[in-house]
């Protein structure tokens, strides 16, 4: 299983984190090259970002580069530029239709066939408008080079003519509808950053929001968001033991040509045996059980 909590945004103008990002150890380190880049420090950035993606020091870390738009006079140089550094992932910036992505994969096509890349660049789309929201289902279809859709929830909230609020009312229509657009697809959901870096109890209560929505993992603007965010994403012992219980009275089962067996009175059926599995899966992941964290 290929953990996707926490996704580091990192300036690409910020030497210090661009060099450094990879002590932090998030699962992806997201590298932007839009809005966090004045125009001024653009050609910069991408060199910056060029070279990082390139060194062993990230050798051994996901990552994924937020590009500019390919109607802005930065795109085309930004995505030819990572692809050739090697990137994982790129990130589509304010992706409102299909047509978005899959004029994106034709350009990336394009370039890995030109430069002979063997490397199969994935995509991230962001949604960041009501329109985007609207049409996340096909969106989240339309290219098996996507491997998750992600909200992005300041410039959908300027969309909607409202403002942030620290309940997410606003939020909430967007988030059920790109998760299950993403579901949907098999594909990955993201969240969007918690801007207050000072307010660790109200971040923690979003990431477990979200968590229990069914997110697998959030964009963070903060190094010090990332331990709590995998704190928060691990399964508690409580899980992890029910979990080990569940397989076992399965194969006991199974064994002895059971149907049906009972935990604590509750009926352990094939779903049931199936989120046991994805909760071990999970643990071993986060570390837990012998895995890799």
């Amino acid at each position: 299983m290929k953990l996707r909590r926490s996704m580091l945004f990192v300036p690409g103008s910020n030497t210090a984190m661009v060099c450094n990002a990879f002590i932090y150890r998030p699962d992806t380190v997201m590298f932007d090259l839009e809005d966090s880049v004045a125009l001024s420090e653009k050609d910069s950035a991408r060199l910056m970002v060029y070279h990082a993606l390139q060194h062993f020091t990230y050798a051994n870390l996901e990552t994924a580069v937020r590009v500019n738009p390919l109607n802005s006079s930065y795109g085309l140089l930004d995505i030819e530029a990572v692809i050739r550094a090697g990137t994982d992932i790129i990130r589509l910036p304010k992706t409102d239709s299909v047509e978005d992505v899959l004029q994106m994969q034709a350009v990336v096509e394009k370039i890995e066939k030109k430069i002979g890349s063997k490397k199969k660049t994935k995509l991230l789309a962001a949604i960041e408008s009501a329109q985007g929201v609207v049409n996340a289902v096909d969106i989240a279809r339309c290219s098996d080079r996507l491997m998750g859709i992600a909200l992005g929830a300041e410039d959908f909230v300027r969309d909607l003519h409202t403002q942030r609020t620290k309940s997410g009312s606003e939020l909430v229509a967007a988030r059920a509808q790109i998760l299950l657009a993403a579901r949907a697809a098999k594909i990955n959901a993201f969240d969007s950053v918690f801007s207050d870096v000072k307010d660790k109890e109200g971040f923690i209560h979003e990431a477990e929001y979200i968590k229990g929505l069914g997110f697998d993992g959030k964009s963070l603007i903060n190094p010090n968001q990332i331990s709590i965010l995998h704190k928060v994403f691990a399964p508690s012992k409580k899980d992890v033991e029910w979990a080990l219980d569940v397989i076992e009275a399965a194969k006991d089962a199974k064994e002895n040509n059971l149907g049906v067996v009972s935990i604590d009175g509750k009926m352990v059926d094939a779903p049931v045996i199936l989120r046991a599995e994805w909760t071990l899966e999970l643990a071993k992941a986060s570390g837990m059980l012998g895995g890799d964290e």
